[in-house]
């Protein structure tokens, strides 16, 4: 018959202390030791602040079309990834056509002259 022991309370204590520690302190750590994006731009050289200023309306352009991009991929009921590569096929043959039609401009003003 094993024998009844009783239940270790200061081990079960210290091991939540150590648990919480692990589970608040990390990512607290992590938090504290992450530099903020403002940090991060002023220990740029001058030379890349300037660039990164001049860029960063080009940049929140492209960022902002791609979300409007993936919130209309979004409202149908098929994936997002087939709908994207749907909408690059017919980006890409509205782009080929365009192509096309200059060439053909192109051809018949050669031919007419």
């Amino acid at each position: 018959m094993p024998v009844n022991r009783p239940t270790n309370w200061k081990m079960i204590a210290k091991m939540t202390v150590v648990g919480l520690g692990c589970c608040v302190g990390g990512p607290a750590l992590v938090i504290y030791v992450t530099p903020t994006p403002e940090e991060l731009f002023l220990r740029y050289n001058p030379e890349l602040q300037k660039r990164s200023l001049a860029n960063r309306e080009k940049q929140q352009k492209e960022f902002d079309h791609f979300a409007m991009r993936l919130r209309e991929y979004s409202k149908s009921d098929r994936p997002i990834w087939l709908v994207a590569e749907d909408a690059d096929k017919k980006a890409r043959e509205a782009r080929n056509i365009k192509r096309q039609t200059k060439e053909d401009e192109k051809v018949r003003s050669e031919n007419t002259t």
